[in-house]
């Protein structure tokens, strides 16, 4: 990071602030950065108060020891692709919970339970049709679509949540995209000490999406399906071995939008 950068933190919603907006539409160098480090930050520094006038003072601080990297914020376009998934997301959770009173209520509340989820169903309906529409809009958009599809076990579903809440999907290295939405592994080791691996933090909705495209793809990707066996002819426990799939997936779909390439199961890179 050379020169000035503007220093911003990951809040839900403030990308839609109008400094946010302001920023995503100019050529400012802007890194967003995780509240979580900088507070974590700011006590390692020994500021346990928090003010504005503090906070503007870590931030400084942060981005002067960090150097944190400056990334293309979302645009107008990139949000409002975010807003209809989340929507879609929001729309999915009514459904199951208005399915879920359904089973247990009465002849009075019942059809009134129905005709809320016939309801659902068409607003359910209504946004899978913009998004559709979003995504043939931009060609960008479409390419990536068409290509993260091309391979088995990855539908509409986990292609759309990637194109909202991903944007930097083939724009990272492996390990990175891997952090980012948190199936990466984490060392425990000290001294002769050799502790498990684990993960943490990341985009959850991602990481829930990838799992259910993950457990398709054990079954009908032949790729994805091998390295599963393998790992648990090796002994690797079930969760372990599902984890370690939903990166070697991932990997390939950063790998095909860095590349621009269809799925090949014959050219699938190394986790």
């Amino acid at each position: 990071m050379s020169g000035r950068v503007i220093l911003r933190q990951a809040q839900p919603r403030s990308e839609r602030c109008p400094a946010a907006v302001a920023m995503a539409t100019s050529s400012l160098p802007v890194a967003v950065v995780n509240p979580r480090q900088v507070r974590d930050f700011a006590k390692a520094t020994g500021r346990l108060a928090k003010t504005d006038r503090i906070d503007a003072s870590v931030l400084a601080h942060f981005a002067e020891a960090v150097r944190p990297k400056v990334r293309p914020m979302a645009d107008a376009e990139q949000r409002n692709l975010a807003d209809l998934v989340s929507r879609r997301r929001q729309i999915i959770e009514m459904l199951v919970s208005e399915k879920n009173r359904l089973s247990r209520s009465t002849a009075p509340v019942s059809t009134d339970i129905r005709a809320h989820i016939r309801w659902l169903e068409k607003r359910l309906s209504r946004i899978d049709g913009e998004l559709e529409q979003e995504i043939r809009d931009s060609a960008a958009w479409r390419e990536k679509d068409n290509l993260l599809q091309s391979v088995p076990g990855v539908g509409r579903t986990l292609a759309i949540t990637l194109l909202a809440n991903l944007p930097e999907l083939g724009e990272l290295d492996r390990k990175q995209i891997a952090a980012l939405v948190g199936i990466a592994p984490i060392n425990r080791d000290s001294g002769r000490m050799r502790g498990s691996r684990g993960t943490w933090g990341g985009r959850a909705y991602v990481r829930t999406v990838l799992y259910m495209a993950t457990v398709s793809a054990i079954r009908c990707n032949p790729a994805i399906r091998e390295f599963w066996v393998h790992l648990r002819n090796a002994g690797k426990p079930g969760r372990v071995a599902l984890v370690a799939c939903m990166r070697k997936l991932l990997t390939i779909l950063n790998a095909m939008l860095r590349t621009r390439t269809t799925w090949c199961a014959s050219a699938t890179p190394a986790t």
